[in-house]
């Protein structure tokens, strides 16, 4: 349960509050954009089984592989791709504590 919320809450209540504390005059636009960071969890559809409880995404689906997330934190570092950036790292943080609590069975 506590991996369960863990890794949903980063996936949706830090985009809300990053947006929030960062992005206060453009909060609902940066929230979306923040939140839609989930579409790439898309690669789960070519996976079998779709969904595995007991399956780090992190290395194993397309778009959470080692070489996209190095674009993900690459797109960080330029003003007209820092949110897309943000979205996508976020999600791939959300996924890297599944896996680590998963690992250590929590």
């Amino acid at each position: 349960m506590l991996r369960f919320i863990i890794h949903y809450g980063i996936h949706f209540i830090v985009p809300i509050l990053i947006a929030y504390f960062f992005y206060r005059e453009k909060f609902i636009k940066v929230s979306l954009i923040l939140l839609l960071g989930i579409a790439i969890d898309i690669d789960h559809l070519w996976a079998t089984p779709i969904f595995e409880s007991n399956r780090c995404s992190l290395n194993f689906h397309f778009f959470h592989s080692y070489y996209l997330i190095a674009v993900y934190i690459f797109l960080l570092f330029f003003k007209k791709t820092r949110q897309i950036g943000l979205a996508l790292v976020i999600h791939i943080l959300a996924d890297l504590s599944d896996c680590i609590l998963m690992y250590l069975k929590l």
